[in-house]
């Protein structure tokens, strides 16, 4: 298997383990009668603080997808992965770092931290944008 290929896989798995996360963390809080299984909010504001970040760090892993998942299997059904191998575990490594930072904290420098992750993740989908564009344009 190519970078590209396990980067992709890599962060399907995370946000498969990001999804379980959140899914156990209401079913306890269901279980021990403290919410409701229909009384959830989207934005996960009505439950902990914590729960509240894996919350958020799930769904903006899967708001991120279109662009980094997409740009990874565009690269791989077009035989180009080779635009993307080189960065591809940068691409990973900055969504994980991103990941564990909004778990952690929501200070004012976590943010920063975690601002800088995702600002690693669009320059290289932007670098590649156009390396993809330029080969089949």
């Amino acid at each position: 298997m190519n970078a590209t290929i396990l980067a992709l896989l890599g962060y399907i798995g995370l946000i498969i383990v990001l999804l379980i996360w959140l899914v156990t963390y209401r079913s306890i809080l269901v279980t021990k009668k403290t919410k409701v299984a229909n009384g959830f909010k989207s934005d996960g504001s009505d439950v902990s603080p914590f729960g509240q970040r894996l919350t958020r760090a799930q769904a903006n892993a899967v708001e991120s997808f279109p662009f980094i998942g997409g740009l990874l299997l565009l690269a791989l059904v077009a035989n180009s992965s080779v635009i993307t191998d080189s960065l591809a575990f940068w691409i990973l490594g900055a969504r994980l770092g991103q990941v564990a930072v909004h778990l952690v904290s929501t200070s004012v420098i976590a943010v920063q931290i975690r601002f800088v992750f995702f600002l690693v993740q669009i320059a290289i989908a932007i670098y590649w944008l156009g390396l993809l564009a330029y080969k089949f344009i």
